[in-house]
């Protein structure tokens, strides 16, 4: 288990399956063994996969080098069309942020559907995970316990995280939103700062942070790792970006009243997560 506040972070456990259940890309390792046992030779390539019940299958070209057991495949389709079918019901909210994104590089359907329509073909494996490590930003790494993995759940906001993250980022006015919740909720002064990564219970972030006045009489600036916890977890990807925006507002709110401004900006230029 993760030390510190378990109310504000997830566990390293959660963390691997969210990281897994948010990706559909990776770097397949084999090892080539001749008769006498040895693993002489490793075979690495990029391969594409998604996750059901919380097991990855991966899609390997026939023919490919990988020495792995096989298995099955209709349930991809069956992913694909639940995402898009989830992506029609969100509200403008979500759906602003999800356009602001380059979709085709962060949508799982879209990267995974090729996999249906092309004409190479595939054979397919369940990947059984016997060690996991979780590595952090700084390099320092994590056993986790097998237990802890096969007991924890993706994030609920997994499916949708890569297309939020990349949403939030490419709007100059939601990042300026989320500097004032820096400087509301964090007491962080930053200049600039974006999106890493999302969960539930908040939302990490590489902020661009103004430091003390030095002898010279000016301000250094220092990138710094900051996590913003939400108000109150969010089950889903609706709920998350309605607790991002009723932060702001609380947090526009504060500015009003601390500078005497009208609480109430013209809308065009009020930077909320959801336009």
């Amino acid at each position: 288990m993760m030390k510190g506040s378990r109310a504000t972070v997830l566990t390293f456990a959660e963390k691997c399956k969210t990281i897994l259940s948010s990706n559909w890309q990776g770097t397949l390792n084999t090892v080539k063994a001749d008769a006498k046992g040895s693993k002489e030779e490793i075979y690495s390539s990029k391969v594409k996969y998604f996750v059901k019940k919380g097991r990855p299958y991966i899609w390997v070209p026939e023919g490919d080098l990988h020495n792995v057991v096989k298995t099955a495949a209709e349930s991809l389709r069956e992913a694909i069309i639940s995402e898009g079918e989830a992506i029609k019901k969100f509200s403008y909210s979500v759906s602003g942020i999800l356009c602001s994104s380059n979709f085709s590089s962060t949508s799982h359907g879209e990267n995974l559907q090729e996999l249906l329509d092309e004409d190479q073909q595939y054979m397919i494996y369940k990947f059984d995970i016997s060690s996991i490590t979780y590595i952090e930003g700084k390099g320092s790494s994590h056993e986790v316990d097998l237990k802890d993995m096969e007991e924890s759940k993706a994030d609920p906001l997994s499916l949708f995280s890569a297309s939020l993250i990349d949403g939030i980022n490419q709007s100059e006015a939601r990042r300026r939103a989320l500097m004032i919740l820096c400087a509301t909720y964090l007491n962080k002064n930053v200049k600039d700062v974006v999106v890493v990564s999302i969960d539930r219970k908040g939302v990490d972030l590489l902020g661009k942070v103004v430091g003390p006045m030095t002898d010279v009489g000016s301000r250094e600036c220092e990138w710094k790792e900051l996590r913003l916890v939400l108000t109150e977890e969010a089950g889903d990807v609706e709920t998350f970006c309605r607790r991002l925006v009723e932060m702001e507002k609380k947090a526009l709110k504060n500015v009003a009243e601390f500078s005497g401004l009208p609480s109430n900006p013209i809308a065009t230029d009020r930077p909320e997560l959801d336009v």
